[in-house]
């Protein structure tokens, strides 16, 4: 059996991981437009700050790919999908032919039309090679190096990378168009924490506004609000988003939306090709809907399932949903799942709140027809796992509901039959 993976980040590597479950024989070819060895690039904003160096980086030791017996063109662009003939072309010319694919292509940024983006001190920050070209322009305070960075963008990459520059001595402002930071993942009460935090930090922040133009010759030296504010401006970072990776699949007859449509088995409308990651869309177990989940985990274990299934197993991914665990200038955060319910739905939630102001602790749980559907975890986070597990689980907790916010809340929080029965499992 012939396999191809096309990328190499967490869905690829879960991909060679699952094939080889099920086939320890079959040839896997590994294709990635980076030349590195797989990595982790969660961990880019750390690099940049110097806080890992690249060997700290690699999502697998260095025999990964010999230990695995994969063939690998690293470096390399695929330049046409031919699903019909089950090959591709790469950039070289070289043909490779396929029994079973998996596309794991994953993200690309996505930059709004802003005047001036195209400037030669404008970047986006979501690769190694991003992380590179700041490093290789950012110097410590009181040499030659940029001063000043202006971010479009509060959501986690945005505020990674502010973090990132702030420790290296830059003046950071961030520009976003949303009433607050992270707007996706927390509330009112948590992005208020997350703020103050940054801003103690030294990070500034224009919410509820957006850049229209960053304005300068050949660089940027300044960047235009929109509310008429103009902040100086050494480097800008647009990091506002992520979108699919379809370039290899926009002239194939592939089902794509947002982005490639797959099934719970990681199967696309065309058999023998399978997707995972954040090229794709999966089914949200929470909200019952079909969208693309962008994170780690979820890009992993989709590539898992898909390679156990590529190898002839028959396997499902049930687990899907939104869960993201950071922490900024050493405080921790970890959130899941529906965070900030419609305002048509509320009646149909539970909410329980938490704070410390004191010591920035914020924990809410929402909980939906007596099972937990979200959290918020801020610095108080070390039942946070316990909480993932029974969203996975969909676990029922009627009977212990008051104690979901006591100190002492855990496992021995529910019966002795039911702790036994996860302990055979």
């Amino acid at each position: 059996m012939d396999y191809l993976i096309i990328g190499n980040s967490a869905a690829g590597i879960g991909g060679v991981e699952g094939i080889r479950k099920n086939d320890p024989e079959g040839k896997i070819t590994v294709v990635s437009d980076e030349p590195y060895h797989c990595y982790s690039r969660p961990l880019i904003s750390y690099f940049l700050s110097g806080k890992v160096d690249y060997e700290k980086m690699k999502y697998r030791a260095d025999d990964f790919y010999q230990k695995n017996n994969i063939e690998t063109r690293l470096g390399t662009r695929v330049r046409t999908l031919k699903p019909s003939g089950k090959k591709v072309v790469l950039e070289t010319g070289e043909v490779i032919k396929y029994d079973k694919l998996l596309l794991a292509t994953g993200g690309l940024p996505f930059v709004p039309p802003v005047k001036g983006s195209d400037k030669e001190n404008i970047y986006t920050f979501i690769k190694l090679d991003d992380a590179y070209r700041l490093k290789d322009i950012v110097e410590t305070p009181g040499k030659s190096g940029s001063q000043s960075a202006v971010i479009l963008g509060a959501g986690l990459i945005g505020l990674k990378v502010a973090e990132a520059l702030a420790k290296l001595g830059l003046k950071v402002t961030v520009v976003e168009l949303a009433d607050r930071v992270l707007s996706t993942i927390l509330d009112q009460e948590a992005a208020a924490i997350i703020q103050k935090h940054l801003e103690d930090k030294g990070i500034r922040f224009n919410l509820a506004d957006t850049i229209e133009e960053f304005a300068g010759n050949k660089k940027a030296n300044t960047a235009r609000l929109k509310s008429g504010f103009t902040l100086d401006c050494d480097l800008g970072i647009v990091a506002v988003g992520v979108r699919p990776n379809l370039e290899l699949v926009k002239d194939t007859p592939l089902e794509v939306n947002r982005g490639i449509l797959i099934n719970n088995q990681m199967e696309t409308s065309i058999e023998d090709i399978y997707a995972s990651g954040d090229v794709c869309e999966g089914q949200d177990m929470l909200r019952g809907t079909s969208g693309v989940i962008p994170i780690w985990p979820n890009a992993y274990n989709q590539g898992l399932t898909a390679g156990q299934n590529m190898a002839g197993a028959d396997q499902s991914y049930d687990e899907c949903f939104a869960r993201n665990s950071i922490g900024f200038f050493g405080l921790p955060m970890i959130t899941a799942g529906i965070i900030n319910p419609l305002e048509e739905e509320i009646d149909q939630y539970e909410i329980y709140r938490q704070d410390s102001p004191g010591d920035n602790s914020y924990k809410k749980i929402i909980i939906k027809d007596d099972r937990i559907v979200g959290f918020i975890c801020i610095n108080n986070v070390d039942r946070a796992g316990i909480l993932t597990g029974l969203i996975k689980e969909q676990k029922n907790i009627a009977d212990i509901k008051d104690k979901i916010l006591n100190a002492d809340f855990g496992y021995l929080s529910f019966s002795e039959e039911w702790r036994r029965e996860k302990l055979t499992k």
